[in-house]
C-alpha cells in the first residue's frame, strides 16, 4: 500500500525482480534458518561436542555459496522464468518436467514437515500444548501474511526476524560467556565441558573429550549433512525464488552475503546453547535430544522462564519465516507449473493470483496435516533432517548440469534422479536390515552407518 505497488500474479510470485543486495541477503539467512538450524545444530553440539557445530555450519554454507553460480546463470539464460522447473520443461518437455516436479514438491513437503516438527516440538516442551494442535496452528499465522503480500512480504517479514535471531543468541551468548554466575565464563565452560568428559565421554572423539575436532561421528554427520542439504537448496524452489526475485547486479552477491552471514547463526548457538547444556548437565533423554530439546533445555537452566520465551521467539522467528519461503515456493510450483502449463495454459494475471492463494491455503493446512501424521508415526526432526538427502539428493547434479552444461541429455538429467534415488532407498533400507538383524524399522533406518551409506 505503502509503495503504491498493484498486486499482480507477477508481483505476488516475483516480487517484481527488483530485490537489492542487502534484502536478499536477509531473505536467504532465513529461509536457511529453519527450525533444525537452531535445534538440531545444538542436538549435534551435545552429541559429538565441539565438531558438531562446524560440520553443521560449513556443511550447510557451502550449497548457499555454489547455489550463487546457478543463480546467475538463471538470470543469464531465462531472465523471466518463475521456477526452475519451466526451464526444466523448455529443455526437455513434459515427461522430464513432471519427474522434476515430483522431486520439487517433495523437498516442500520434508522442508516444511521439518519446521513443524521442530516447532511444535518445543512449543510442547516449553508450553505444554498439545504437539499436534502446535502443528496445525503454527502454519496459520504464516498463511495470513504471505496470502495478502505475496513473495516480497515475505522479504520483509524475514528481515524483522533475522534481527530477532541474532539480538537473542547474542543475549545467550552473553549469558554463557560474559555473565560469569552460572557457568563461570570461557573458563568456567573450559573447565566443565573437560569434566563432563570424564562423566560421559564420548564414543569415536579423541580422549572422549568434548573439546576435540577429532570426532568420528562429528565426520559422518558432516558428511550426510553435507550431502542432505544440497539437495534442500538445489531442489528446493525457495531459493530460486530468491535468484528470480533479486535485481541481476545483486544475485551473486546477496547469495554470497547471505551465505556467510548464515553461517553465524547455527555455529554460535550450538557452540552457545549445546555446550552449555553438556557442561551444565542438563537432565534429557537421547530421545528428547533427537526432537530438538537441547536448546529449550539448556536455556531454562540458564535463564529460568525468560530463557523459554526467548527460545519461543527465535524459534517462531524461524519456522514463520522459512515457513512463508515454503508456502510461496509451494504456490508458484502448482500456478505455473501445474495451472498454467496443464490446466490452462492462456490463464490471466488475475487467474493465476487466485490460484496462488488458493494453493497456499491447501499447502499451509495439509502441511499441518501431514506434521501431525509424522508425529503420531514416531518420527523426530532428527530422523527427517538426515533422511531428505536420501530422498532428494539424486536430483541436484542434474537440476545443476540442466542449467550450466549444455551437453546435458534428457535421458541423463531423468535417469540420474530416478536411477540415483531408487539406489538410495535400497542401500538405507539393505544396511539398516544387516546392521540391526533383518528388523527395519524407525530406530534402525535412523543409525548413522544407514543414512552414511
Amino acid at each position: 500500500k505503502y509503495l503504491g505497488h498493484i498486486q499482480s500474479s507477477e508481483w505476488f510470485n516475483t516480487a517484481g525482480r527488483i530485490i537489492k543486495t542487502g534484502l536478499t541477503a536477509a531473505a536467504i539467512v532465513s529461509a536457511w534458518t529453519w527450525a533444525a538450524t537452531l535445534l538440531q545444530s545444538s542436538t549435534v553440539a551435545y552429541l559429538y561436542g565441539i565438531s558438531g557445530p562446524f560440520w553443521y555450519a560449513s556443511g550447510a554454507t557451502i550449497q548457499v555459496l555454489l547455489f550463487g553460480i546457478l543463480a546467475i546463470e538463471l538470470k543469464r539464460k531465462a531472465p523471466n522464468a518463475h521456477t526452475f522447473l519451466e526451464i526444466i520443461r523448455a529443455r526437455y518437455g513434459n515427461g522430464s518436467h513432471k519427474v522434476f516436479l515430483v522431486f520439487a514438491l517433495m523437498t516442500n513437503m520434508i522442508v516444511t514437515a521439518m519446521l513443524l516438527l521442530g516447532g511444535s516440538a518445543v512449543v510442547n516442551g516449553l508450553t505444554g500444548m498439545d504437539i499436534s494442535l502446535a502443528a496445525f496452528l503454527i502454519p496459520i499465522g504464516v498463511m495470513i501474511y504471505t496470502l495478502v503480500g505475496g513473495l516480497k512480504a515475505t522479504f520483509v517479514a524475514d528481515y524483522m526476524h533475522t534481527i530477532i535471531i541474532f539480538v537473542t543468541i547474542l543475549t545467550f551468548v552473553s549469558a554463557v560467556y560474559i555473565n560469569t554466575d552460572i557457568t563461570g565464563g570461557i573458563e568456567g565452560m573450559y573447565d566443565k565441558l573437560v569434566q563432563a568428559a570424564e562423566i560421559r565421554p564420548i564414543e569415536g572423539n579423541a580422549g572422549g573429550a568434548f573439546l576435540t575436532m577429532a570426532s568420528a561421528g562429528g565426520l559422518m554427520f558432516g558428511i550426510i549433512n553435507i550431502v542432505g542439504n544440497f539437495g534442500t537448496v538445489f531442489v528446493d524452489q525457495a531459493y530460486w525464488q530468491r535468484a528470480i526475485a533479486a535485481k541481476p547486479s545483486s544475485t551473486v552477491k546477496g547469495f554470497l552475503l547471505g551465505g556467510l552471514c548464515w553461517f553465524a547463526i547455527p555455529f554460535t548457538l550450538a557452540t552457545t546453547m549445546g555446550l552449555t547444556a553438556v557442561a551444565l548437565d542438563v537432565d534429557i533423554t537421547m530421545q528428547q535430544a533427537q526432537m530438538g530439546l537441547v536448546v529449550p533445555a539448556a536455556a531454562v537452566a540458564l535463564m529460568g522462564e525468560v530463557g523459554a520465551i526467548l527460545v519461543l521467539t527465535m524459534l517462531f522467528m524461524a519456522v514463520t519465516s522459512a515457513g512463508s519461503a515454503e508456502l510461496i515456493a509451494g504456490s508458484s510450483l502448482m500456478t505455473y507449473d501445474v495451472y498454467r502449463t496443464y490446466k490452462n495454459p492462456n490463464a490471466t494475471g488475475k487467474q493465476l493470483l487466485k490460484v496462488s492463494r488458493t494453493v497456499i491455503v491447501i499447502f499451509g493446512l495439509g502441511m499441518g496435516a501431514l506434521a501431525g501424521i509424522l508425529l503420531g508415526m514416531g518420527l523426530s526432526l532428527g530422523f527427517v533432517y538426515l533422511a531428505m538427502g536420501i530422498l532428494i539428493g539424486s536430483a541436484v547434479i542434474p537440476i545443476a548440469l540442466t542449467i550450466t552444461w549444455s551437453r546435458t541429455t534428457r535421458g541423463g538429467a531423468v535417469s540420474g534422479a530416478l536411477i540415483g534415488v531408487v539406489l538410495a532407498l535400497i542401500t538405507w533400507t539393505g544396511v539398516a536390515s544387516a546392521e540391526s538383524g533383518g528388523v527395519v524399522d524407525i530406530a534402525s533406518l535412523g543409525g548413522a552407518f544407514p543414512m552414511l551409506y
